[in-house]
Parts: structure tokens; sequence; C-alpha cells
């Protein structure tokens, strides 16, 4: 339970949620998993640090969108999940190259099956794509 005495301000999961646009069920699973730093307040109700947890609740987000899984995210050092807007650290531009290497080869697969579909319309009796 957080100690009314420190300086810190809480923020409840909802407030959490709020500021940052998560919602409180992606929070939870974060949270569930080891990404965020969460206390109990006296009623039971998760609570969590305020500058601390929004700042790492947006990485998260931005981890997400770029393709990491949240264990790859749970195994990244602090430069990414305690700084607002990281983009890399030393520690994390081998997993970041490598997982570059994979959308690129999608990419590069996703276009091969648009050639292949394209020459199979072109020559089927389907009508043409413009």
């Amino acid at each position: 339970m957080p100690d009314s005495s420190m300086s810190e301000c809480w923020l409840s999961i909802g407030d959490l949620a709020r500021e940052t646009g998560a919602s409180v069920r992606s929070i939870r699973h974060y949270d569930g998993h080891g990404l965020l730093t969460s206390s109990r307040a006296s009623n039971g109700y998760r609570v969590f640090p305020a500058t601390e947890a929004i700042v790492q609740v947006r990485q998260i987000q931005r981890l997400i969108a770029a393709g990491f899984s949240l264990a790859e995210i749970r195994s990244f050092p602090d430069c990414m999940l305690l700084i607002e807007g990281a983009m890399s650290c030393p520690e994390t531009s081998e997993i970041q190259r490598k997982r570059l290497a994979s959308i690129e080869r999608q990419i590069a697969d996703l276009e091969r099956r648009r050639v292949r579909l394209r020459q199979m319309l072109a020559e089927g009796a389907a009508p043409p794509l413009d």
C-alpha cells in the first residue's frame, strides 16, 4: 500500500487509463506481465505511481505498435521503459534490427503474393485490376 506521506502522486487504474488512452483491461494486462509497478490502496484497488506509470504505459503502447510482444518488452532495460519517447538504447538495438529484418521479409513476401495474384487475375476470366 502506498505511503500517504510520500510525495509521489498515485493514480487509480481508471485515471491511468484516461491519462494514457490505454484501456483498463490493457493496463491490468501490462501489470500482470510485470511491466508496471503497482501497489494496493487501503480499499484493495490497484494504484500506480503517476509519473512513472504514465511513461511506462505510453512506451509499452509504442513498442507494441512497433511489433514487439509483451515478453520482449519485459526483457527491455529501463532505458526503453522509463524514458518517454525513447527510440532505442544500446541494449535493445539488436532486437530492434532483427524485428525490422523480419518485417521487411514479411513485406517482400506480401509483394510476391500480390504479383502472383495479379498475374492469376490477368490470365483468368476476372476483370483486370487498375
